[in-house]
C-alpha cells in the first residue's frame, strides 16, 4: 500500500473590498468544491475576506473573521490558510492563520516584510519567524506575499525543516514601466513565473502561492514543486489549482540539488 499523499488547493479570486459577508460566502463555496475534489489543504489570497486595501481594512474584525474561517474549515473537513488583520497591543499586523480540518487554529504568522507605503502606514511588520507545523504528514510554514521575494526567508524555513510554504499574496499589477525597451521593462508577474519556482528549487520545498485576480492584481497563482517546476499556474481570472504534495519528493529533490547541505554561511552571510 502506498503512502497517502495530501491534496493541495490554491484559490485565485478577488476579495471585494469591505464586503466580508460576500467574500466569506464565496470562500465557503470554494471550500466545498475543494472538499468534493478530495483535496485536504486550501490556501487563499492575502486579506481575501476583507479585500486587499490596507488603509481601508486595517480596522477590520480579525477575531470575527478568523472564527468564520475556522467554521468553514471545520464544516468542510479541510485545512485552510486565511489572511486577516491581527490587532494587538503592540501593533496592527497583516497575518495568516492555518486552521486544521477540525477548525483549530494551529498557527498564526505576522507578515515580516511590508510592501509599499500604504502597507507600511497601516500596519506593523512582524518580528517572529513562522512556526513549523506538522500537517497531514508534512511540515508546513506560512509566509505572506512580499516575504517570499527575500531569499533568506524561504531558506530559513527550509533549513529548519519545512516541506511546504503556504503563502497568501496580493501582488498589484504593474504592467511595463513606460518608455523603456522591452528587455528593460518590469512586470510583477515575474514574481510568480521566476521567483516562486526559484525559491522552491533552491530550497527543495513545495510552494503554494495564492493571489487575487487581474486587472488590479497579477493573478498567476502557483503551486511549485521542490524541483522548481509548476504543478499548477493560474491565468488571470478566478481559478482553483490542485496538486498532490509528497514529502518523499522533498527528500529526493534535496538529494539531487544539495543547496542546503553545501551552503557556506561562515563565508557568505
Amino acid at each position: 500500500m502506498g503512502v497517502e499523499v495530501p491534496g493541495l488547493a490554491v484559490l485565485q479570486a478577488l476579495g471585494v473590498v469591505d464586503d466580508v459577508d460576500e467574500n466569506l460566502r464565496r470562500l465557503d463555496a470554494y471550500a466545498a468544491r475543494v472538499a468534493d475534489h478530495g483535496a485536504e489543504i486550501l490556501v487563499t489570497p492575502e486579506l481575501f475576506a476583507t479585500g486587499y486595501a490596507p488603509a481601508l481594512v486595517a480596522g477590520s474584525d480579525g477575531p470575527g473573521i478568523r472564527a468564520e474561517l475556522s467554521d468553514i474549515a471545520r464544516r468542510h473537513g479541510i485545512a485552510l490558510v486565511g489572511s486577516t488583520v491581527d490587532d494587538a497591543a503592540d501593533g496592527r499586523y497583516i497575518s495568516a492563520s492555518l486552521f486544521d480540518r477540525q477548525g483549530t487554529e494551529l498557527t498564526r504568522y505576522r507578515k515580516a516584510h511590508l510592501f509599499g507605503a500604504e502597507e507600511q502606514a497601516a500596519f506593523t511588520p512582524g518580528n517572529d519567524i513562522p512556526e513549523l507545523v506538522p500537517l497531514l504528514g508534512l511540515t508546513v510554514a506560512l509566509a505572506i506575499c512580499y516575504d517570499i521575494e527575500f531569499p533568506e526567508f524561504a531558506r530559513n524555513s527550509a533549513q529548519r525543516g519545512a516541506d511546504v510554504l503556504l503563502i497568501p499574496t496580493a501582488v498589484p499589477a504593474t504592467g511595463d514601466v513606460g518608455g523603456l525597451a522591452p528587455e528593460h521593462t518590469y512586470n510583477a508577474e515575474r514574481i510568480s513565473t521566476i521567483l516562486v519556482p526559484a525559491r522552491a528549487l533552491e530550497n527543495g520545498v513545495y510552494i503554494a502561492y495564492a493571489n487575487h485576480t487581474a486587472p488590479d492584481f497579477t493573478g498567476m497563482s502557483a503551486i511549485a514543486s521542490p524541483y522548481g517546476t509548476f504543478l499548477g499556474l493560474a491565468g488571470y481570472g478566478e481559478e482553483l489549482l490542485f496538486a498532490d504534495v509528497d514529502q518523499a519528493e522533498v527528500v529526493r529533490a534535496r538529494e539531487l540539488n544539495t543547496y542546503l547541505t553545501c551552503r557556506r554561511p561562515g563565508l557568505f552571510a
